[in-house]
């Protein structure tokens, strides 16, 4: 593979979704450890897509809007397993799971693959849905702009397009001076990143780490579930000489 740019999405691509969301419903709900996180996980990332799609929220984020798709996911992704929470548990559901997002750190790999990358002369960048504040917080948190500069971050709430939407990434490659074709985009989202990418002819890399299930009958052009996959994919695992 010698392609020009590579492009990863953040949220449980870069680092543990799942972690913060556990540790909020282990401390208001008092669920216990055999709980099953992984299913309650794909319930809320489903319920945040589609209401946040419902109501325009990861391209135009309105304050309000916001507030009641964040409790409604955490009612609706629990009720499916049995489990009924209030509005006001909700509510603290939701003020202990923001805490936990912005202790996060990059899963193991993340910063190196991206480093060699860089290294290796591809463009390196990130598209996240969501609100501009909000996603570069965790972004921070990770300390990702460090490696990737500002100008190749790209946040839904700041373009005012979000994934799977294929004018995002057509934006993306009119503000970096890339071309679809020359560009890759690692992500674990089967609708926003996978869906997404093939929708702007941007070749797809799947992140499926949690081995999930395909959502549609897109075929992306690469599965993988861990970073020495993907820096095999690009031949950067061990120290790469010289540029693409």
């Amino acid at each position: 593979m010698n392609n020009k740019a590579v492009f990863f999405d953040v949220d449980d691509t870069l680092y543990d979704h799942l972690s913060p969301l556990r540790s909020a419903l282990m401390e208001v709900l008092g669920l216990p450890e055999d709980f099953p996180y992984e299913r309650a996980y794909y319930l809320f990332r489903y319920y945040s897509d589609l209401l946040s799609d419902e109501e325009g929220l990861s391209a135009v984020p309105d304050k309000s809007k916001m507030e009641r798709m964040r409790t409604r996911r955490f009612i609706l992704s629990l009720a499916e397993l049995g489990v009924h929470v209030t509005e006001e548990q909700a509510g603290r559901l939701q003020a202990a799971y923001l805490r936990g997002q912005f202790e996060i750190r990059p899963f193991e790999g993340a910063v190196t693959l991206i480093r060699r990358l860089s290294e290796a002369g591809y463009v390196v960048g990130l598209i996240t849905n969501g609100p501009k504040e909000h996603q570069m917080s965790k972004i921070l948190a990770m300390e990702m702009e460090k490696l990737v500069p500002l100008s190749h971050i790209f946040v839904s709430g700041a373009v005012g397009i979000a994934k799977p939407d294929p004018r995002l990434f057509t934006h993306v490659n009119a503000s970096t001076g890339t071309l679809a074709a020359d560009c890759h985009y690692i992500g674990d989202s089967w609708r926003n990143d996978v869906v997404g990418s093939l929708g702007a002819g941007w070749t797809s890399i799947w992140f499926n780490h949690r081995g999930a299930k395909p959502e549609s009958d897109h075929t992306p052009h690469y599965i993988v579930s861990t970073f020495e996959e993907i820096g095999t994919l690009y031949g950067v695992n061990e120290v790469h000489k010289g540029t693409n």
